[in-house]
This record gives structure tokens, C-alpha cells and sequence, in this order.
């Protein structure tokens, strides 16, 4: 199963969906494919579901449903792939950089390129024809940059389809909160616990209001997760590893737990690896034991810092 081919398929119906999509592509001079889904282009609710969708490698479903609570709808994901979809896939492990550019790159390109130490541990590279990415920036990429990015990926810049959108913008705030089982697969694999025992995941978090600007977006799409994301992994093998880990899993297990992140963020500096990397991880994890039919939950849900973060009086 490819990841990019996946995508790529996806990717087939961009151009005769752009108006309902809302979103502007853009031919680079050396053939790549830049797709604007909320820089300048309006973007909206589908074009976040198709990003999340293109994050994933279409190997998860992602809706968007209504929330019960107050704090408006919620992004919800299920897959049955979640090493592939999340990890090798979905995960922003890359630094896309160029003259006067940075993004962070999610979605199957990352498997082509596998440049990230995480892929060692996965055991997991891909080779492609066509490659496609994510990347959560207010800039377009550069024609240097999709040069560079297809390089690195063994592809030729033709065959490479970049889709951006930051932060603030619906689709970029949708693409970033449909990250439930992903954070918490990446805080197990920070805890040293082996992902192959899990076999599907299912997620949710709310749906922030669109922020002022991309730090103020990064404050509550971060806060989506900490404070309202509940993953529920499916695994097998023993419980007694899982009663172990689970306390270790969700948010709260951090210091840092317990404040608005853009507080937390603007207390170091608004330096990411000077915050404690135990906060990233959903609310609240769930563990449902295939094999022993037993289910263990850890975490507790914050309303109180979500409001206050969403500006919800």
C-alpha cells in the first residue's frame, strides 16, 4: 500500500472541486503543484477535511460533527491503519525551509523523503513516482522550495503537489485539531511503548474558532487537543503494560498542564522545545485491550481553559 499514491488519487479531483473547495492552484515554473487552501484563497470547512484527509493518506475517515457542550463542532477520526495514517504520514516531522520561508510538512511525502529519525523506528520507507504534502504556513512555497522538497523526496518537481494553509484559516485550524490519535501515538512512542500493538484509533477534539492570527491559533488548536481531545486506541497484548503507561499518556501527566497554551508558550519564550514534551498528547486516553476485552481510561477534559481560550464567555 502506497501512501502517496493514495494521496495522489485524492489529489486528481483538485482542480474540478476548486470552486466548491473554495481554493486556488497554482502551477510553479518547475511543474509542481502549490494549492492555496487558506493563504490568500478562502478555504473552508471541506478544503480542512480534504487536508486532514491528504495528511493521512486517505487511510482515516475525518468528519466534522456537532459538539454537545458549548464550545461548538467537533473533528473526528477514525482509522484502521494508525502507523501508516498518523506516524509515517500525518505526523509534522518536517522542517520545510527556503529563503524568507518555514512550514511545518506533514503527509506521505515524509515516507518518500523518510529523513526524520522516526522512520528508523517504523521500519517504514516508500518509494514513489508522485509525492504530496501538507504544509501549515501563511506563505506559499517558493519555486526553490518545490525544487527542493521534490529532491528530497526522489521525485521530479512535476510529480510533487504541495497543499498550504496556516494556522488562523478554517481549513489550517480543522487539519491541525483532526490530530487526536496521532498525539497520542506520538506521546506513546516518546514513552517507548510499541505502537505495532496498536491495531485502530478513534479521535476527537473541538473545533476552535478561527484565531486573530497564527500564534493565537497555534494557542488554541493546541489547547483542542490538550484540554478537549479524547483518542481511544485499540491494541492487543497484555493490560498490566497498559495500567503501567496509561497515567504517563494524556496531558495532565505534564507540569506544564493546566493553562491556556499560548500562556504556557509565551512562559518560554515561545520556544517549543523548552516546554515540556509530555503536554502533547490528548485530554484523554482510552485504551481498549482487544485481546482481554478490558478498557482502561486516563485524562480529564478542561472546559473551563477551553472556553477561555476559544473566548467563549
Amino acid at each position: 500500500m502506497n501512501l502517496n499514491a493514495r494521496a495522489a488519487a485524492l489529489c486528481r479531483t483538485l482542480a474540478a472541486d476548486a470552486e466548491r473547495l473554495r481554493i486556488e492552484l497554482h502551477l510553479q515554473d518547475c511543474g509542481a503543484m502549490v494549492v492555496d487552501c487558506g493563504v490568500k484563497a478562502v478555504g473552508g470547512f471541506d478544503a480542512g477535511l480534504l487536508l486532514a484527509r491528504l495528511c493521512l493518506a486517505d487511510l482515516a475517515t475525518v468528519e466534522l460533527e456537532p459538539g454537545g457542550d458549548g464550545l461548538g463542532p467537533i473533528v473526528q477520526v477514525h482509522t484502521d491503519h494508525p502507523l501508516l495514517a498518523c506516524m509515517a504520514s500525518q505526523y509534522a516531522g518536517w522542517e520545510v525551509k527556503g529563503e524568507k520561508f518555514f512550514a511545518m510538512g506533514s503527509g506521505p511525502m515524509r515516507a518518500a523523503a523518510a529523513r526524520e529519525p522516526l522512520f528508523k523506528d517504523l521500519k517504514y520507507r516508500e518509494s514513489a513516482s508522485a509525492c504530496v504534502g501538507v504544509l501549515e504556513s501563511g506563505k506559499l512555497p517558493t519555486d526553490e522550495v518545490c525544487r527542493d522538497v521534490a529532491a528530497k523526496c526522489g521525485i521530479a518537481p512535476a510529480e510533487l503537489t504541495l497543499l498550504v494553509a496556516p494556522t488562523r484559516s478554517i481549513a489550517g485550524t480543522l487539519q491541525v485539531v483532526a490530530r487526536s490519535v496521532e498525539t497520542a501515538l506520538h506521546k506513546l512512542h516518546e514513552l517507548k511503548f510499541d505502537l505495532h500493538r496498536v491495531v485502530s484509533g478513534w479521535g476527537s477534539a473541538p473545533l476552535p474558532p478561527p484565531a486573530k492570527d497564527d500564534l493565537a491559533a497555534i494557542g488554541r488548536t493546541n489547547d483542542a487537543i490538550l484540554y478537549g481531545g479524547h483518542a481511544v486506541l485499540y491494541v492487543r497484548g497484555d493490560d498490566a503494560s497498559l495500567q503501567e503507561i496509561g497515567a504517563l499518556t494524556p496531558s495532565s501527566a505534564s507540569n506544564d498542564y493546566g493553562r491556556p497554551f499560548a500562556e504556557i508558550f509565551a512562559g518560554y519564550d515561545h520556544d517549543f522545545y523548552k516546554i515540556d514534551p509530555h503536554l502533547f498528547s490528548p485530554a484523554v486516553v482510552t485504551f481498549v485491550n482487544i485481546e482481554t476485552g478490558h478498557s482502561f481510561r486516563f485524562g480529564k477534559f478542561d472546559r473551563q481553559v477551553l472556553a477561555a481560550s476559544f473566548g467563549i464567555a
